[in-house]
């Protein structure tokens, strides 16, 4: 019960440290709390219903605008509304409205700025090559609310059975990001992409899908035409590539590859440990067409990174290769892939010890064999097999030069 019927004054408002309500009239009151604090109360009677509802901070509001904000209130409770009720339709309209702003690809990206600080080099590239292959070309420009179990069951569904360690973590990144869009209010509802008594009920276990994944490898034979034809096509994306290819390199290795690892002196590209899958230091021969990409790379350098993305010092994305694959009509060919047309060839074609290539791909080879090829020959076997390899290559190489544009 109010403690006064006069009307509140700015004074009144100002200084009164008394816990209590305290009427201004027409069902405005002001709260003071135990600690102190004041706040703006609207009380009214509706279908027989006493109710309330908060106006505020005094600190916020003043008296002035709190009776405008009551009147208000009134007005709607007069045309048989309920002010509580109309607010709360208020606030899910403007969310909802936030939602339909917010796209999939948006949250992925606020996930990861919020997330990715902790992650290292290859596990962002990871998680976000892998939404950019399955994920965004289903429902990356949509409005994340919109995401719903049959947009997540074609995104992965497809490569379940396939790829099902992929897939699986495709899924597992989709719910994270859907979580995560759900606690910043850009989505309401159940998470589609759910595993436990949701998807599990669609798909089958992963650990009972036995395919077993293989990246699929150009044959050996039509290596030197397939050269060709990537030198034809402008950008960085091909050029880095073209110098995966030639080096018998790992793609994320290719892609970080920094200036400060390239000694084109001493013909040779040193990957460091910390972006080995053996986490160990990997010494690369680079012959004669692998150092012809780093100088024309070199002619457009723009920072560090050798083969740079489109955004300032960010390397390309972990689907590059995929892209320049298609875009010269190739099906059925992966980046990694030509690490098996290089072993093959060396298998076939070349005297060379099978440990000699398997080192060359930065495999990590038993003890034994390690420490039989610890007297430093090694090195040298693995830059003749490079060179013969970049022969190989270019058996029909035309000399056409192609012009950078950076960013591609």
């Amino acid at each position: 019960m109010a403690k006064q019927a006069k009307p509140l004054s700015a004074r009144r408002v100002a200084t009164e440290r008394r816990p209590g309500m305290y009427a201004d009239g027409g069902g405005l009151y002001l709260r003071v709390a135990e600690g102190g604090s004041r706040g703006w109360i609207y009380r009214y009677q509706l279908a027989g219903q006493r109710r309330e509802m908060g106006l505020g901070s005094a600190a916020t509001f003043s008296l002035v605008e709190a009776r405008d904000r009551a009147r208000f209130a009134r007005q709607q409770v007069a045309d048989g509304l309920d002010p509580v009720d109309e607010r709360r339709a208020k606030a899910s309209a403007v969310a909802l409205e936030r939602a339909l702003a917010m796209t999939f690809r948006q949250c992925a990206e606020g996930y990861v700025r919020a997330h990715g600080a902790g992650w290292s080099a290859k596990h962002a590239a990871q998680f976000g090559g892998s939404l950019e292959a399955y994920a965004f070309p289903v429902f990356g420009d949509l409005p994340v609310q919109a995401v719903d179990v049959g947009l997540v069951m074609k995104a992965v569904e497809p490569v379940w059975t396939v790829k099902p360690e992929t897939a699986s973590r495709v899924r597992g990144r989709i719910e994270m990001i859907l979580d995560w869009a759900t606690a910043r209010g850009y989505r309401r509802g159940d998470n589609p992409a759910r595993w436990r008594g949701h998807l599990n009920k669609l798909l089958p276990d992963k650990a009972k899908v036995r395919t077993v994944e293989h990246f699929a490898a150009l044959p050996f034979g039509e290596i030197s035409g397939f050269m060709v034809d990537l030198r034809q096509l402008e950008g960085v994306a091909a050029r880095a590539l073209e110098f995966a290819i030639l080096t018998a390199a790992r793609t994320g290795e290719v892609l970080g590859a920094r200036w400060t690892e390239i000694n084109l002196e001493a013909c040779q590209w040193t990957v460091p440990a910390a972006r080995t899958k053996t986490s160990r230091e990997h010494r690369v021969p680079l012959n004669a067409a692998a150092v012809a990409v780093i100088e024309r790379m070199a002619d457009v350098r723009l920072n560090d990174l050798v083969f740079p993305g489109a955004r300032q010092n960010k390397p390309l994305s972990a689907v590059a290769f995929l892209r320049v694959i298609r875009d010269m009509g190739r099906q059925g060919v992966t980046g990694h892939g030509f690490r098996s047309t290089f072993r093959d060839w060396a298998a076939e074609l070349t005297s060379f010890p099978a440990e000699v290539a398997e080192m060359a791909l930065g495999h990590q080879v038993s003890s034994a064999v390690e420490s039989a090829y610890r007297r430093g020959d090694l090195f040298e076997k693995r830059r003749m097999l490079a060179e013969d390899w970049g022969r190989y290559c270019c058996g029909t190489h035309t000399g056409i030069v192609v012009p950078l544009r950076v960013g591609s």
